[in-house]
């Protein structure tokens, strides 16, 4: 019974629902529910993705920080003008490049942190906390469910896993 697909889809759609109530619930929303629309996204990489690089706390935490602060220090900078929301891109996707903490939801972050005018406080209420609480319900819902592999699989795995930037051919 536990080996059986729909068991395991079943067992997948109970674990996004509980890990994205307890974000929002933790997150305060509806104040903060915009900010956390990339989590939504991060929530199917653990839900479904377990094994990824990307999906590992290095990548989904300082994917989801980096990102956050990236936009926020343009925003408190600069404003909110449009080659502000470029920028901010581009530099979340270098720094994730570079800190090899690719998670590609968490590229969401910038343009929603620009787009809400937030603050410093962000990084820690919602982004931490809303990401915190999908590593904590993700890693619980791992070892709840018979033969799953555990999450984290290397919480430090590098994201990508090769520094081979725009996928060059070998």
């Amino acid at each position: 019974m536990y080996r059986h697909p729909i068991a395991r889809l079943l067992w997948c759609i109970l674990g996004i629902a509980a890990g994205i109530a307890l974000a929002l619930a933790v997150s305060e929303p509806p104040v903060s529910a915009l900010l956390l629309a990339s989590l939504g996204g991060s929530a199917v990489f653990l839900f479904a993705f377990t094994r990824m690089p990307a999906a590992q706390p290095r990548a989904l935490l300082g994917g989801h920080l980096n990102g956050a602060l990236i936009g926020i220090a343009c925003y408190q900078f600069f404003g909110d003008a449009l080659w502000v929301y470029v920028l901010a891109q581009s530099l979340t996707l270098a720094l994730m490049l570079l800190t090899r903490t690719v998670h590609p939801p968490a590229g969401a972050n910038p343009i929603l942190m620009i787009h809400a005018q937030a603050d410093w406080a962000a990084l820690f209420q919602p982004v931490l906390t809303g990401a915190g609480a999908l590593v904590l319900v993700v890693f619980l819902w791992s070892r709840l469910y018979p033969g799953l592999v555990h999450y984290p699989i290397d919480p430090w795995a590098p994201s990508p896993a090769r520094i081979d930037w725009g996928g060059w051919e070998d």
